[in-house]
């Protein structure tokens, strides 16, 4: 899969800004805090993805697929 293909042709795109920032101007600090911020942003797609996939499972248990 291409980087493009995830975050689309949009150049405004937020993710895609995120991974161009230069982060030789960014402080130990702020870069700690970015890879916190990163880690929670992590935990919180990868608990939207189990959601998705039980309650696909559910609806196809329910309907006998």
């Amino acid at each position: 899969m291409d980087l493009d293909d995830i975050l689309g042709s949009r150049p405004d795109d937020p993710l895609s800004a995120l991974l161009r920032q230069d982060l030789d101007r960014l402080s130990v600090a702020e870069l700690e805090a970015r890879i916190t911020a990163l880690e929670g942003e992590i935990a919180r797609s990868r608990k939207k993805i189990d959601h998705v996939v039980n309650h696909r499972a559910s609806a196809d248990a329910l309907f006998k697929r």
